[in-house]
């Protein structure tokens, strides 16, 4: 026989089993479709600035850029935050992209199909740069 629980007592471990498969299956299944692949943060290559058109209500068009992962390649949209954040960032920078941190790893808030920002332009912190504190690096 299997080594499944049986009996009269045996539902609270059949439950909390059934319930750590679930999350084993949910994590790799995470990394078999993130382009990220598992981790937080990873460094991109600016191919492209877009705007894009925020959902309804609101009508906005939200500063993002197209980069491609250094890592596997991958191609992704990336929302650029911040006040001018768009003067900042140049094709062919160098940049770390993070999740926005949506519901379940979805997009936020009104941007459609985004699910990353940038944070660091040329190894420097991007609400530094907003803020004065730092002069973009010449590279």
């Amino acid at each position: 026989m299997g080594n499944k629980s049986r009996g009269l007592g045996a539902a609270k471990k059949l439950q909390s089993r059934r319930k750590q498969f679930k999350l084993e299956n949910k994590t790799k299944l995470k990394k078999k479709v993130d382009p990220l692949a598992g981790s937080s943060q990873c460094k991109a290559i600016v191919l492209e600035k877009i705007q894009i058109e925020a959902k309804q209500p609101n009508s906005a068009m939200r500063k993002c850029a197209r980069v491609q992962l250094v890592k596997n390649g991958k191609q992704i949209t990336a929302f650029m935050p911040g006040d001018g954040a768009q003067k900042l960032i140049n094709e062919h920078d160098e940049v770390i992209v993070e999740c926005i941190g949506g519901k379940m790893g979805r997009a936020k808030g009104d941007i459609p199909g985004v699910r990353w920002q940038v944070i660091k332009v040329n190894d420097q912190s991007l609400a530094a740069l907003l803020g004065g504190k730092l002069e973009k690096a010449r590279r």
